[in-house]
């Protein structure tokens, strides 16, 4: 089983990470803590299914820039 998480990045630099397909939300100042703070929060969603807290987990980074006209 595979977790696919979209995440995006804030104005203010941190970053805000939701699964796509479960109801798992967090966010974090930097990717690293990103990182930690994805797994622990699938950790705790799958409490009582740890076959599924043992799941691969693809963060799928979204960049959204809007250019101005030339």
């Amino acid at each position: 089983m595979e977790l696919v998480f979209s995440v995006t990045q804030e104005e203010d630099g941190g970053f805000v990470a939701e699964c796509l397909s479960e109801a798992i939300f967090t966010q974090a100042d930097s990717w690293e803590e990103l990182k930690r703070m994805v797994k622990d929060a699938v950790q705790t969603h799958f409490f009582d299914q740890p076959e599924k807290a043992k799941s691969r987990i693809r963060l799928h980074f979204v960049r959204d820039e809007v250019l101005s006209g030339v």
